[in-house]
Parts: structure tokens; C-alpha cells; sequence
């Protein structure tokens, strides 16, 4: 079902750590270079089009009217509500306590340095849909946006061939007081984002997951606007000694194998016992799973199990796979932290699975991918702030650098520089 490594007589983890899928074809780069050229020059006819063609729907009007997020809001669930508030509860109050604040450095003479913390003016979000709904993403997108104070936030979802995007989606939305949805997804979707069309405003960062399509249009209008990331496949580590439960194990692997078949789901064990308990809990969970073919296509694809000697080994292979989600099960999960240095969001014990952070804890979902957790963080609040220096010199304080400053510029040869300098020198050199 999946393979099992034994690097315990390794020296290096470098060679085995899976490969990553295939990125963005050239084929693939062609038409999204074409879609977003489209857009550019014919706006909402483009859109239009493109939404015909992919997703079967002739709605003429983009724009998804008040009254049909409000009757999707009036006909909703009770529970589902209920669920909704408790959950953008948690995720606010995680996000809030990421908020910074400018701060100022006081350098006499009524001279100052300053670092400002403001947001963005309008963002896009890219929720996906279709067949699939996901309102768990309104949340984990909207609400940074909302903490860091963006005034003006845009949701895009593609519609179903009859024009409609899926309830839980504009519900999700109504409860965090978002109603700027527009009915079009994919590349098109992030193309109107970025250049914007007569009905779809321009926007100044553009967050949210999407397939290889969406992914690679986010990648050739970035510079244009700020994006989010790269999103790849799914995938979890589960770092674990004998103290595990394996059925929890497996289910946790499986939980993320059904993601779609390059979704990646490895244990990392000092434990062969729990190697050979989680192979057979996962034939066994997964014969009574709806998504069999995903499962077994995933497992196979980008499933492993590595055996390692000790835990200093095991945090060693994990900072090789730079996971999006890890998992640390472990008879001293805190000290096992200290070994980590790269995963998007962590987990520590058997009752922390990643599930409670889909949809409930309050960190956010959206996390780096494909070992970029060595260098980026989940989305926060930060994705949505801009910050800027403000400096204040008053004439005396500029009078006592202004010879440091002109000798540097003119280590470099830049002679304007210094001049600029030394005009504001009480005594300037003849």
C-alpha cells in the first residue's frame, strides 16, 4: 500500500526524501499566459467566456446579488451557523494576537525613526468550489484580512454549470460580512484580481488555494500584486516513538491522503512495532472510507514510512521534509519540539490532529508547501500589512552625520549624494 524505509543505518536523509510532483507544464504555462492576456485586453467578456468553457456556466451577471447571499443566509442551518461562529471565534482570537503595532525610536534633538504598520487598501480572495465547497477557507482567509484592518475584501468562487456558488460558501462569507462575491473561478479568476474588469475591482493582494491552474496564474501575476504563496498538494509528518496509538496514526495519514492522489501522508518512527500496527491500521481503516481510489493512489504515490534509530534522527528527516503539517506523538512531545526547525503548523499529542486545525483550533490552514516551510510561514495577519520607515532629522541632528553620510556616498561614487549631505552642514567644506 505504501513503502517503508529503513534509514536507520543512514547517515544522510538528503536522497530519500520524496520528490515533489511535477510543477506547472509548459502547456499548461501557455494557455494560463493566454487566459490572463485575454482578460487583460477584453475584461468581463473574457471572464465570461472562460466560465463558460470551464465550468459550463452562462450566468451574465458575475456579481452575486445581496439578496441571493441573504436568502442563503435566512435558509441556512442552524447548527451549521452555530458552527461557523464558534469556529471564526477561535480564528480571531488566534489572528488578533498577531496584530503589531508601529513603533518609534527617539533619537534627540526632536529626531525620530519610525517603523509604520498599515494595511492593504482591497484583497482578493480565491475560494474553491464548484463541486466541492469550502466554506473552512471564507475563514481562514477572511479573518486576518479583517484583523489587519483591509477595508475592502473580494471573494471569487467558481460557480456550478447553473451559475450558483455552493450556500455554505456565501454563508460562511455573510457571517464575516463579506459580500462582494463574484461567480468565477480559476485562472480567469485571478487574472480579473489582478488587472480588474469593469465588474471585478483590481486588488492589491491575492490570497486562497486553487488547482495547478489557479496555482500558476497567482505565480505570473505576482509583482503585479501580492500573493499568498504556491500552494502544492497537501501533507502531513507524523513523528512518533512507541507511545503512539497506530490507529490514530493511520487515520490522521489517511485523513490527509484524501486530499486528491499527490497528497502526502509519512510517518517518521523509532518504533518498527508501530511501522507494522499503522500498515495494518490503514488497510483496515481504509476499506470503509468513501474516497478508496484517492486513498490508494495517494499512499502509493507520495505515501512512506521511515524507521529511524533515535528522535535527534527523526527531527533530522523532518527538517529534511519541511512539512506543511507535522505531528509530534512522543513520550516528551515539548522536548521533541526544541528539535524542529522547519514545519508550517505543528501539532503536539495524540489528541492535537491536524483535523482540529482545518477547521477549529484557530491557526490558520493555509500553510507553505512542497519543504517551503524552511523558508515561509502560514498565512497571519501579515499577509495583509504593508510596513513603512518614516525618518525625522531635525537641522542639528542632520548637521552633526552629514560628513559621515557625504564621505560614504562618495566611497561609491555617488558626488550628487554627498553634496546632498553636506547643503545641510552648518560649516560646508568650500
Amino acid at each position: 500500500m505504501l513503502r517503508q524505509i529503513d534509514a536507520r543505518a543512514l547517515r544522510s536523509f538528503t536522497h530519500i526524501v520524496p520528490k515533489n510532483p511535477p510543477s506547472a507544464s509548459k502547456k499548461v504555462e501557455r494557455l494560463v499566459s493566454a487566459i490572463i492576456r485575454r482578460v487583460q485586453q477584453d475584461g468581463d467578456d473574457a471572464v465570461r467566456y472562460y466560465t463558460k468553457k470551464f465550468d459550463g456556466s452562462t450566468a451574465q451577471n458575475l456579481s452575486v446579488p445581496h439578496k441571493e447571499i441573504e436568502s442563503a443566509l435566512a435558509h441556512a442551518d442552524p447548527e451549521f451557523l452555530r458552527l461557523l461562529n464558534a469556529a471564526a471565534k477561535n480564528i480571531r482570537r488566534f489572528h488578533n494576537r498577531q496584530r503589531q503595532a508601529s513603533w518609534t525610536i527617539r533619537e534627540g534633538n526632536n529626531s525620530f525613526l519610525r517603523q509604520m504598520y498599515r494595511p492593504v487598501d482591497r484583497v482578493g480572495l480565491y475560494i474553491p468550489g464548484g463541486k466541492a465547497a469550502y466554506p473552512s477557507t471564507v475563514l481562514m482567509n477572511a479573518i486576518p484580512a479583517q484583523v489587519a484592518g483591509v477595508k475592502e475584501i473580494i471573494l471569487v468562487s467558481p460557480p456550478d454549470n447553473q451559475g450558483r456558488i455552493h450556500p455554505d460558501v456565501l454563508v460562511a462569507a455573510a457571517v464575516l460580512g463579506v459580500r462582494k462575491i463574484f461567480r468565477v473561478g480559476g485562472a480567469q479568476a485571478i487574472a480579473a484580481l489582478a488587472y480588474g474588469t469593469k465588474t471585478i475591482p483590481a486588488v492589491d493582494v491575492i490570497v486562497g488555494p486553487g488547482n495547478i491552474f489557479v496555482a500558476t496564474a497567482k505565480r505570473l501575476v505576482y509583482g503585479k500584486v501580492g500573493i499568498d504563496g504556491i500552494a502544492g498538494p497537501s501533507e502531513v509528518v507524523i513523528l512518533a516513538d512507541d507511545t503512539a496509538n497506530a490507529e490514530f496514526v493511520a487515520a490522521d495519514m489517511l485523513a490527509q491522503a484524501e486530499h486528491d492522489e499527490f497528497a502526502s501522508s509519512m510517518l517518521v518512527t523509532t518504533s518498527a512495532a508501530l511501522a507494522r500496527d499503522v500498515r495494518q491500521s490503514l488497510k483496515k481503516i481504509a476499506a470503509g472510507l468513501s474516497r478508496k481510489s484517492i486513498l490508494a493512489a495517494s499512499l502509493k504515490n507520495r505515501g512512506a514510512i521511515f524507521l529511524v534509530k533515535n528522535l535527534d534522527e527523526a527531527a533530522t528527516l523532518v527538517n529534511e521534509l519541511a512539512p506543511e503539517h507535522l505531528e509530534i506523538v512522543t513520550r516528551n512531545d515539548e522536548a521533541t519540539l526544541k528539535k524542529i526547525k522547519h514545519a508550517g503548523s505543528i501539532f503536539l499529542g495524540s489528541y492535537s490532529p491536524v483535523v482540529v486545525g482545518d477547521y477549529f483550533a484557530g491557526p490558520n490552514h493555509v500553510l507553505p508547501t512542497d519543504r517551503t516551510a524552511r523558508f515561509a510561514s502560514p498565512l497571519s495577519v501579515d499577509n495583509f500589512m504593508k510596513k513603512s520607515s518614516v525618518v525625522r532629522y531635525s537641522k542639528a541632528r542632520m548637521e552633526s552625520v552629514s560628513e559621515k553620510v557625504a564621505a560614504f556616498a562618495e566611497r561609491e561614487g555617488l558626488t550628487a549624494h554627498a553634496l546632498s549631505a553636506r547643503l545641510r552642514m552648518r560649516k560646508r567644506k568650500p
